[in-house]
């Protein structure tokens, strides 16, 4: 005698719901690159805007030739760690595609690069065409803002303390550089805390995160 099909188990509203959030928010390990670029470019430029303060307030007077060497040395360190987190990301393969979210997260800061190199060279050129070194200053502060422009939007797909706090700091930060600019110690002292707070202290959490999820921690 033919058997009946066995049904299938009904599923409910619940559990319909809580799956298709698993698909649109899903988990997010952050690149090794971008978790790199963070912690180490808040370590290296915050330990330059500390040797910049030693300067400002007579600490540390050493010849042109030294100072020209430290803070030409503070960027090839920094690009040979990006260097090394690339050729990391690229042998352990793409990270994450697939969540909505994660893609999400990974376009905006994608995009807050992009934005931030376009500032770059539009302050620069300003600066130097019109001999006023205070509009290269104005660069970091759009650069805060456009971090927690990110931050935000990170905060409201993943709901991380961290993160909102990172953007409010962010906001805050590109105000008060803002305003500091003609105060350059004030300038200094406010980027030197920023660097270490809103970008080497997230930078270390996700590459925390990112190391977690290459070992399956």
């Amino acid at each position: 005698m033919p058997t009946k099909s066995a049904k299938p188990h009904p599923h409910s509203a619940e559990d319909d719901l809580a799956f298709m959030r698993s698909i649109v928010e899903g988990g997010w390990r952050p690149p090794l690159t971008l978790a790199v670029c963070y912690l180490a470019g808040g370590l290296l430029y915050g330990l330059q805007c500390l040797f910049h303060v030693g300067q400002a307030t007579g600490l540390i007077r050493w010849p042109d030739l030294a100072n020209l060497s430290f803070v030409a040395g503070i960027t090839i360190a920094f690009l040979a760690v990006l260097t090394w987190a690339i050729l990391r990301d690229r042998r352990d393969g793409p990270p994450n595609r697939g969540p909505l979210a994660a893609r999400t997260l990974s376009a905006a800061f994608s995009a807050t690069g992009m934005a931030n190199l376009a500032v770059l060279i539009v302050f620069g050129v300003g600066a130097v065409r019109d001999q006023d070194f205070a509009i290269w200053l104005y660069y970091a502060s759009i650069v805060f803002a456009l971090q927690a422009a990110a931050w935000y939007m990170a905060w409201t797909l993943k709901r991380k303390g961290w993160m909102l706090a990172t953007a409010l700091g962010g906001w805050a930060t590109a105000v008060a550089l803002g305003v500091l600019v003609r105060e350059p110690l004030w300038y200094l002292g406010v980027c030197t805390v920023a660097l270490f707070a809103l970008f080497a202290l997230p930078g270390w959490i996700m590459v925390r995160d990112a190391r977690a999820a290459s070992t399956g921690g």
